[in-house]
């Protein structure tokens, strides 16, 4: 009767899993990029390394995000985002922990573009604030194509910018969000 019962219990959780995993899409080679204008300068610099896990029976969604694979136009703005803005080697990750409120409106077995919101927590330079944004998700042959667009103030997230090249940063930085996501198999 043990054995029975221990077959059904692995079974059943199992069976758990697979279900929970059938809502669950990934990616590991998302692209965020972002950008700043001023008349002295624009600064651009994407990082096409980002994981994220988007899970739909639930509505989660998390982003991990390399500060060191952001890779600009000139390895002098690279190197100052780094070591002076960012502090890379002691703020090595951001994160992005939240839920698309509406995920109950996105039928993943029907390929279609859907308005999503989003809602969470950003934490950048050890920082962690709310965040509330909109976005797409389009369902595409079996994948999910995710884009987001927002802003983020730099003083919110206590990066340090030296007098001397205020006028080159932007106070709002525009973020820009691409992901190619995939179903999640174990």
């Amino acid at each position: 009767m043990r054995f029975f019962s221990v077959c059904f219990l692995l079974i059943l959780l199992y069976s758990s899993t697979y279900v929970s995993a059938q809502g669950r899409y990934f990616t590991r080679a998302g692209h965020i990029s972002f950008y700043s204008s001023t008349p002295v300068e624009d600064i651009k610099a994407d990082n096409r390394q980002v994981a994220s896990v988007i899970d739909f029976s639930s509505g989660e969604m998390v982003f991990s995000v390399l500060m060191r694979s952001f890779e600009f136009p000139k390895a002098l703005m690279q190197e100052h985002f780094n070591e002076n803005y960012i502090e890379s080697d002691k703020y090595p990750k951001s994160t992005f922990k939240g839920k698309i409120t509406n995920a109950q409106s996105v039928d993943t077995k029907k390929d279609g573009l859907y308005k999503v919101n989003v809602e969470g927590y950003l934490t950048i330079h050890g920082v962690t604030k709310p965040v509330k944004t909109e976005g797409t998700l389009e369902v595409k042959e079996g994948k999910i194509l995710g884009k987001s667009n927002f802003t983020v103030a730099v003083a919110d997230y206590n990066i340090q910018i030296p007098k001397v090249v205020q006028d080159n940063i932007q106070k709002t930085i525009d973020i820009k969000i691409d992901m190619v996501y995939e179903p999640f198999k174990q």
